[in-house]
């Protein structure tokens, strides 16, 4: 699988989101990611389903959107009629029960929804203190498995590189699976080579992208082997 560059609108100017998306666009990212907090599970507040449902209206692009949220499960309706294509939620936000609820909820909406995209897509990220064997009771379910190399949050914070350690881990537990391994936090040339060289198939970019003079550069700067 080749590598999948989803910069992260958090970076983004907020103000010209539609142009900022054609830029990255233009140079050669395959996702938007969509970094959706709540102010609870994580301490900081950003956007919800209004503006993906905007977002959608301006690109074809997938739209990975990540629910750092305490109750996934109440919004997962809210974001699949948004049109995202993707939806990421927490393994720390419940027991088994409601992960396993949360994840065929995502998927089930995504089947039955009347749009051409297809069906979306469900993910598990973990933070940074939360070990990989967490995510073992449902790996088989998931499309794809979002690895926290910073605390969720705030953007421009520094990669821990301990944690990108769990990559190699995850990789083994999917076995011949098609499993996306995602990666966010702290991702440049060099973590993010780091990180593909451990097993990771995609990479979530945002200062690093948004605030390079050169956005085409930074974006094929992640994808070389």
């Amino acid at each position: 699988m080749s590598v999948i560059i989803s910069p992260s609108i958090l970076s983004a100017d907020f103000a010209n989101l539609a142009r900022d998306i054609k830029r990255v666009e233009e140079a050669g990212a395959q996702w938007i990611h969509v970094d959706v907090m709540d102010g609870h599970f994580v301490p900081n507040i950003t956007i919800g389903a209004p503006v993906v449902r905007s977002l959608r209206a301006v690109t074809d692009l997938v739209l990975d959107v990540h629910l750092m949220i305490e109750d996934p499960l109440k919004y997962v309706p809210d974001f699949l009629a948004a049109g995202s294509d993707i939806i990421t939620f927490h393994v720390e936000v419940g027991d088994t029960d409601y992960i396993l609820k949360t994840i065929a909820t995502i998927k089930k909406g995504g089947i039955n929804r009347r749009d051409s995209r297809g069906a979306v897509r469900a993910g598990l990220s973990i933070k940074p203190k939360t070990a990989p064997e967490k995510l073992l009771p449902y790996i088989k379910e998931l499309d794809l498995v979002l690895v926290m190399t910073v605390e969720p949050g705030f953007g421009g914070q520094s990669f821990m590189s301990d944690c990108a350690q769990k990559i190699p881990e995850i990789v083994e537990m999917a076995g011949s699976a098609p499993l996306v391994i995602q990666v966010d936090g702290g991702i440049d040339a060099q973590t993010g080579k780091i990180c593909r060289d451990l097993g990771a198939n995609s990479l979530v970019a945002g200062n690093y992208i948004y605030k390079n003079s050169d956005i085409k550069q930074a974006v094929s700067s992640l994808i070389k082997p």
